[in-house]
């Protein structure tokens, strides 16, 4: 098992096709959910499931529904931000998470590796993702 970060092919597929929204006004709802170092999730992922995703006080399953900070573009890149996510009060571990659009059948846009295990006690399990910019972004096109 093992979670590989990085974009999801069949998310670069659907761009063409025009599935997702990203607009900030009237755009589709992504969403985060959080998963185990059990979990399989890579560039093949094709939409938010169910198997090994984490449980526990301050968690719901499905996880949390992200705030779109918007588009934007710099030199030959484009980017979308997320604003950053918190589990309050939660009891959880996970060791990544995927960014789905709830919106379109729960179509996989990106899989997030933390690398090690986080845990939260009773505590604020805050995802804090990338600045908004090319290069940083967490979802870019180049």
């Amino acid at each position: 098992m093992a979670i590989t970060g990085g974009i999801c092919t069949s998310f670069k597929q659907e761009l063409l096709e025009a599935v997702h929204n990203f607009s900030t006004s009237g755009g589709d709802t992504f969403k985060l959910a959080l998963y185990t170092s059990a979990a399989t999730l890579d560039g093949t992922t094709t939409a938010y499931i169910t198997a090994n995703e984490v449980s526990g006080a301050g968690y719901t399953t499905g996880g949390g529904t992200l705030t779109n900070a918007g588009t934007n573009a710099s030199g030959t890149e484009a980017f979308v931000d997320f604003q950053d996510f918190t589990f309050a009060n939660s009891t959880i571990t996970a060791r990544g998470g995927l960014i789905y659009n709830s919106s379109k059948s729960n179509k996989a846009v990106a899989v997030v590796n933390f690398g090690t295990d986080q845990s939260t006690s009773n505590s604020n399990f805050t995802i804090q993702f990338p600045a908004a910019g090319a290069g940083s972004a967490i979802v870019r096109i180049t």
